[in-house]
C-alpha cells in the first residue's frame, strides 16, 4: 500500500495538534490541565532567562492561556514532576523517572554536567555535605557561603554549588522545589524512598525505546532523524525500531508535500478523519518543543531560527530574545521583548514578520489578542511596539493600554 498523502500545512497541523498548539484553549486551565500538558510535551525545558516570563512558564501559557504560575512549583514539590537532564535540563513525568535513571548511575557520559575529577578531588567536602543534608534536610546554593574574590556566572560556580550539581547529575541529591527558581535539594533516598535499582531499574535498551516512544508521539510526526534529539539520545539504531514499530501499527508510513517519506505515530490517523484546522495563535518561548531542534522547524515550518542571547550583540541579526510568533498553523514572525516590570510595560523592541507573510485585518487582530494575553499574564498595564512593519502596527496600533479593555 503507498504511504498516506499529506500536505504540508496538514503536516505542521498534526504536528501542533500532538504538542497542544493546534486549537486555543476552550476554558480556564486546572492543575490536572498543567500535568496532562507536560505529559503531552513529555519533557518541559528549563531555562532561567527572565527578560519576559521564563520559559517553562511561557511554554505552558502557549498552550494553557492564563494560569497560576505557583502550579509548577506545586507540581515538583508534590512529586508529581522531577527534574533531570533529559533535551538538555527539564521537568518530567514522575512516571518517567525510570527512563533517565540509567544516565545517572553513568554520570561520567553525561559530559561537562559531571566532572568525576572534581568529585574525587573533593570527595571530603562532598561526603560532608551529603552528612549536612541527612542531618538537616534540603538546601540552596545560596544556602553557603561565597568564597572571597568570587566572580559570579556560571562558568565560575562556587565549590557547593559545584558539589551539587554533579550530585544532582549523580541522582544523589534531586530537586524537590524551587524559591525564588533557585534549585532546594534534597537526599534522593528522602524522595524517593521506595525506589530500589534492583527491583525498578529498566535496562538502557528498555529505557531508549520508551524515550523514543514518547518522543514518536510528542512530535506526531517525524522524520526519523528528528526522534533521537527530543531526548538527546546517541547512537540509536533507529532503522529496527521504525521496521519493528511499523509491523506493530505504531507508526504508518506518510508522504508530506515537499519533505517525502515521514512517519505518523498512530494517534494521528484518527484526526486525519476530518478536515485539520489550525486556528491557534500564541507567542512561543525559544524553547518551546516546536522550535527547539532548529533543523526541524526549518523543514517543517520553513522557519529558520536561532536564539541569539548568547550571541556578541554586533553579530545579531534579530534580538538578545527573540519570541516566535505561531499564528493558524505557520511561524509567521518573531519578536524581540522585554517585559518591563517596574513599569509596568511589555515592551516590544521591534517585531519582524516572514517573508511569505501577507498582513492583513486577520492577521493583525490576531496578533494583537495574542500580544495583549501575554502581556496581561505578566502583569503589564501597556504594551508597546518600538519598530515593526508599517501596514502592520498601522493596524496593529504601536502603544496601548490594557487597563480599561476587556
Amino acid at each position: 500500500m503507498a504511504p498516506v498523502s499529506l500536505s504540508i500545512q496538514t503536516a505542521r497541523n498534526l504536528h501542533l495538534a500532538a504538542q497542544g498548539l493546534l486549537n486555543p484553549p476552550k476554558r480556564h486551565a486546572t492543575y490536572s490541565d498543567l500535568l496532562a500538558t507536560i505529559r503531552r510535551m513529555s519533557l518541559l525545558q528549563i531555562d532561567t532567562i527572565h527578560v519576559v516570563a521564563r520559559s517553562p512558564y511561557l511554554v505552558l501559557f502557549s498552550r494553557l492561556g492564563d494560569y497560576p504560575t505557583g502550579w509548577l512549583e506545586q507540581a515538583l514539590a508534590s512529586g508529581s514532576l522531577f527534574e533531570y537532564w533529559a533535551h538538555e535540563a527539564c521537568f518530567i513525568p514522575a512516571e518517567d523517572y525510570p527512563l533517565l535513571r540509567h544516565r545517572m548511575l553513568q554520570p561520567e557520559k553525561m559530559g561537562w554536567k559531571y566532572s568525576a575529577a572534581w568529585m574525587a578531588e573533593h570527595a571530603d567536602e562532598v561526603a560532608h555535605l551529603l552528612q549536612h543534608i541527612a542531618a538537616h534536610g534540603p538546601v540552596r546554593s545560596a544556602d553557603f557561603a561565597t568564597a572571597p574574590g568570587h566572580q559570579p556566572g556560571w562558568w565560575s560556580w562556587k565549590p557547593h554549588k559545584r558539589h551539587l550539581e554533579n550530585l544532582f547529575t549523580a541522582g544523589e541529591l534531586m530537586v524537590i522545589g524551587r524559591q525564588n527558581f533557585q534549585r532546594i535539594y534534597d537526599l534522593r533516598q528522602r524522595v524517593l524512598p521506595a525506589w530500589d535499582d534492583a527491583l525498578h531499574m529498566l535496562s538502557e535498551e528498555a529505557a531508549q525505546e520508551q524515550m523514543l516512544r514518547n518522543s514518536a508521539r510528542s512530535l506526531g510526526l517525524f522524520r526519523a532523524e528528528w526522534l533521537p534529539d527530543y531526548y538527546r539520545l546517541k547512537r540509536v539504531a533507529l532503522k529496527a525500531v521504525l521496521a519493528r514499530w511499523q509491523e506493530e501499527g505504531f507508526i504508518v508510513p506518510v508522504s508530506v508535500e515537499h519533505l517525502g517519506e515521514m512517519w505518523l505515530h498512530h494517534a494521528g490517523l484518527a484526526l486525519l478523519e476530518k478536515p485539520l484546522n489550525a486556528t491557534h495563535t500564541a507567542i512561543l518561548s525559544p524553547f518551546d518543543p516546536v522550535v527547539w531542534d532548529r533543523r526541524r522547524a526549518q523543514a517543517l515550518f520553513d522557519f529558520n531560527y536561532r536564539l541569539e542571547c548568547y550571541t556578541p550583540a554586533p553579530k545579531r541579526r534579530y534580538g538578545y530574545f527573540t519570541l516566535p510568533l505561531l499564528h493558524r498553523g505557520a511561524l509567521k514572525a518573531r519578536l524581540d521583548a522585554k517585559m518591563l516590570r517596574r513599569e509596568g510595560c511589555l515592551q516590544i523592541k521591534n517585531l519582524w514578520l516572514e517573508e511569505t507573510t501577507r498582513v492583513g485585518a486577520g492577521l493583525a487582530s490576531d496578533l494583537r489578542k495574542a500580544i495583549e494575553r501575554f502581556a496581561r499574564w505578566q502583569g503589564a498595564e501597556q504594551v508597546s511596539i518600538e519598530k515593526g512593519p508599517a501596514k502592520l502596527l498601522s493596524l496593529t496600533g504601536s502603544r496601548w493600554s490594557l487597563r480599561n479593555d476587556a
